[in-house]
């Protein structure tokens, strides 16, 4: 193995190993895998482009490139362009995940969940730490400034886990640096041979470094930059803040506390991250299928989380305390016994390709059948996976309660609990005074704060004037709300988060929900949810019916009985009993087509094909195999067209480089066959070493006058081949002195009896090169640099060798034949 292969192996083991202390900070921790693929991509591609031998500062710019179009075909392959080329679309769906990893990193405790933005984060961190170390230390060499970059790697890491990365990923740190600086070192000594008259040391004469004296430089820095790099360490983990605040913490353990009767808190994963681009997407994937015994599920929508806080920038799910999930969920909060409630159950079964830490279900649940380590939100009645539990091919079983208040008794209700009117109708001071205002003109003369919702209700859905479309740019904040207002146009997020803040400024307790709605129902009775299906909808509190759902979003979802205009009058039914049903399959299916507008089959909004209804949920998740050939394509396409260029600038190191490097069949001379043997064979019996020199660089003189237009001819001696090139090339001054220079060398080593070394011989090569290229155009110098005429010795090496070997077989295969033809002969 060379030292340049060394360097590179050793480069990309220092940037894993350095990786390694961010492996607790995120589980599952499998986003190493994907860092050391890319990495792999990165540093072969730097192989390539070095042994091409251009330029330095090409070899970054060249793995920056293709690091780019691994990291769109892995994160962004949906919005690029061909899966792998960074459009628009793609660089703004890309941001959008930074932005939101940089969210999740201040929000999740150690260890955080593996969401697309953390893992966009945390591997594009890596690669990039890793094109520096590999610049540093192998396009560059030098080892032990690469140090600093692994030092930041590592200090961030430590920072980030509150100074917990532990003494063990700091040595495997430290380990990888010194891999990196023992490689050098031995590549150093590969080239030059150890040293044995370096500088002495003061006071002590003839000590050497190789009886003591002073290391080399890279040495002394290498230990410089490890002392500087422990004491960095060691302080930076203090300095940096940990991962901490925000939506379900982790409480103490990390993942959670569990155990009978326990509590503590849990990491979950943003819903809302990508709930635009789930909308957006051209093919409606399957994500859930239930079957039900409730006979209406226009109504089943299926929550996720309930967002509950809103601070001015986004709205978010507080901190609150989970538990065991029980037996049987407690009675809604608010919710009283004359209100007519009906339970309903639904068996679920969630797709290979769905993962959601929360558990889709009907809302208010009161009993889930559910296997695996869930846990339970008492205050948003949500079950949430703790560690690695999630939904990702779950069956469960839920009761649910079908909550149908009248109008009557959402506009007798009366005052919330002090408590909860305190927490859930706080708006942030920086709210636009035009927010509160649009509201309480959109509501004036209404006479309770049910009127005011169905009225806000209504303006966002049918009065307002308002446009549904999922391509708007997001936001969540408070601008975001007042533009929304103002441009009325936008989604199911902004209809939401807009109608839960002009409530809250009006005094009715708000929060959003996020979710599905029911879905789609199918030929064979079950209901499907699509990808398509996602959602976010306001719950609006009313004391005596609880948290209650309205929808403001036009074209989507479908208006609560209670919330349309049109509600007729209705008394209070009897205290609440609970219908139980002896089965959950649904007596009858509704069609496909009820509900559905022109407008929403237009949008795309009906649900999947129904010819494809009875179809079991499917894994169409992007497939690891898939997308590193897809890499793997791209690489190839960009290194395919520089084929002849890293051919013609290896072929020029082989031949101008150091001795040993010269192929024998480089030696045959253009015009310089003596009769009755090869040139190649001349130049073996001559002087050796001296004779190959002299016949590379002729080979490259003339191959380097070819790329340029002046085609070789072999049947001239090297004093007139040297001329030809000359005149043709009309080349002038010290470009011209080269080539005959050179010429004159070949001839003295193929016929003078004891050839002389000619020495400068590859810097002569160099002059003729800066002649042709001085006196061409640029197309001919773009001709000769891309595309180069020499190269065709590439088809014409490889036919001979094919020649070579068909003639080798059919000769073998003779002998074989000719054998098998003699055998019954000679057993006679």
């Amino acid at each position: 193995m060379s030292g340049r292969a060394r360097l590179t192996l050793a480069s990309w083991a220092a940037t894993l190993m350095a990786a390694g202390a961010l492996l607790p900070l995120v589980k599952p921790a499998t986003w190493i895998f994907t860092a050391a693929f890319v990495l792999a991509l990165v540093s072969g591609t730097g192989t390539l482009v070095r042994r091409a031998a251009p330029a330095r500062s090409l070899t970054p710019a060249a793995q920056a490139v293709v690091a780019l179009l691994a990291l769109t075909a892995l994160f962004a392959r949906e919005q690029a362009v061909l899966w792998f080329f960074p459009g628009p679309r793609a660089v703004t769906y890309a941001a959008e995940l930074f932005r939101a990893g940089a969210e999740d990193v201040g929000r999740y405790a150690v260890p955080a969940p593996d969401t697309e933005g953390i893992r966009l984060m945390l591997v594009g961190g890596v690669v990039v730490i890793g094109i520096l170390v590999d610049a540093l230390a192998v396009t560059f060499r030098r080892a032990a400034p690469a140090g600093l970059p692994l030092l930041a790697l590592y200090s961030v890491a430590a920072g980030l886990s509150g100074g917990g990365a532990g003494g063990l990923w700091f040595l495997l740190a430290g380990a990888g640096y010194l891999l990196l600086l023992l490689a050098e070192g031995r590549d150093r000594l590969s080239q030059w041979g150890r040293v044995f008259g370096g500088a002495q040391r003061t006071g002590r004469p003839g000590t050497t470094v190789g009886s003591g004296g002073p290391s080399f430089a890279p040495v002394r820095t290498g230990r410089r930059i490890g002392a500087v790099a422990m004491g960095v360490a060691l302080v930076v983990p203090f300095a940096l803040p940990g991962l901490n605040g925000g939506l379900l913490l982790n409480g103490g353990g990390g993942e959670g506390s569990g155990g009978s009767g326990g509590g503590g808190t849990i990491s979950t994963v943003n819903p809302l991250v990508s709930l635009q681009d789930d909308l957006r997407q051209q093919e409606d994937r399957e994500v859930l299928r239930y079957r039900t015994n409730a006979t209406d599920t226009s109504g089943m929508y299926l929550r996720l989380v309930a967002l509950d806080q809103f601070d001015g920038l986004s709205w978010k799910s507080s901190v609150r305390p989970i538990v065991d999930v029980p037996e049987r969920l407690p009675w809604p909060e608010g919710l009283a016994q004359d209100v007519r409630v009906t339970e309903v159950t639904g068996n679920f079964v969630a797709s290979g390709n769905y993962e959601q830490k929360w558990l889709p279900m009907p809302y208010p649940a009161a009993r889930v059948d559910v296997e695996g380590n869930w846990r339970y939100e008492p205050a948003g009645r949500m079950l949430v996976g703790d560690g690695k539990q999630t939904t990702r091919g779950a069956r469960y079983q839920v009761a649910s309660l079908d909550v149908r208040p009248t109008a009557e008794q959402l506009a007798a209700a009366g005052p919330a609990p002090q408590e909860l009117r305190a927490e859930y109708t706080k708006v942030p001071p920086s709210l636009p005074a035009d927010v509160r205002a649009t509201a309480l003109k959109v509501t004036e003369g209404a006479r309770n704060d049910y009127e005011r919702a169905v009225r806000l209700q209504d303006w966002f859905a049918r009065d307002g004037g308002f446009r549904y479309d999922v391509d708007v740019k997001s936001g969540t904040g408070v601008q975001a709300v007042s533009r929304f207002l103002k441009d009325k146009e936008g989604f199911c997020v902004h209809f939401s988060f807009s109608m839960a803040a002009m409530a809250r400024s009006l005094g009715i307790p708000a929060r959003v929900a996020v979710g599905f709605m029911p879905g789609t129902p199918q030929t064979d009775g079950s209901v499907s949810v699509g990808i398509r299906d996602a959602h976010a909808w306001p719950e609006l509190y009313f004391e005596g019916a609880g948290w209650t759902r309205f929808e403001p979003t036009p074209a989507r979802g479908s208006t609560p009985a209670y919330a349309r205009a049109t509600t007729p009058s209705g008394s209070a039914t009897a205290p609440a009993q609970p219908q139980q049903s002896a089965s959950a399959q649904p007596s009858a299916a509704p069609s496909a087509s009820d509900g559905c507008t022109p407008q929403m089959r237009k949008l795309g909004d009906c649900g999947p094909d129904p010819a494809v209804a009875g179809a079991a949920p499917e894994d169409s998740g992007p497939d690891p195999l898939n997308t590193a050939l897809v890499v793997l394509g791209v690489v190839a396409l960009l290194v395919l067209p520089l084929l002849p260029l890293f051919w013609r600038i290896r072929t020029r190191s082989r031949r101008l480089g150091p001795a040993g490097s010269w192929d024998p069949e480089e030696t045959a001379p253009s015009g310089a066959a003596p009769a009755g043997g090869r040139p190649g064979r001349v130049a073996a019996r001559g002087a050796g070493g001296t004779a190959a020199r002299t016949l590379a660089v002729w080979r490259e003189v003339n191959d380097t006058a070819w790329d340029y237009g002046v085609e070789p001819d072999d049947s001239q001696t090297p004093r007139r081949a040297a001329a030809r090139i000359v005149r043709l090339g009309e080349l002038r001054g010290e470009s011209a002195d080269a080539v005959h220079r050179v010429a004159r060398a070949v001839e003295e080593v193929l016929y003078a009896p004891r050839p002389q070394p000619v020495a400068d011989l590859a810097e002569e090569a160099g002059r003729v090169r800066a002649g042709f290229h001085a006196g061409a155009d640029r197309r001919t110098r773009l001709r000769a640099l891309l595309a180069p005429r020499s190269a065709v010795r590439v088809r014409w090496a490889a036919s001979a060798r094919w020649a070579e070997t068909t003639a080798r077989w059919s000769e073998r295969r003779g002998a074989l034949t000719a054998r098998f033809r003699r055998a019954p002969h000679g057993a006679g």
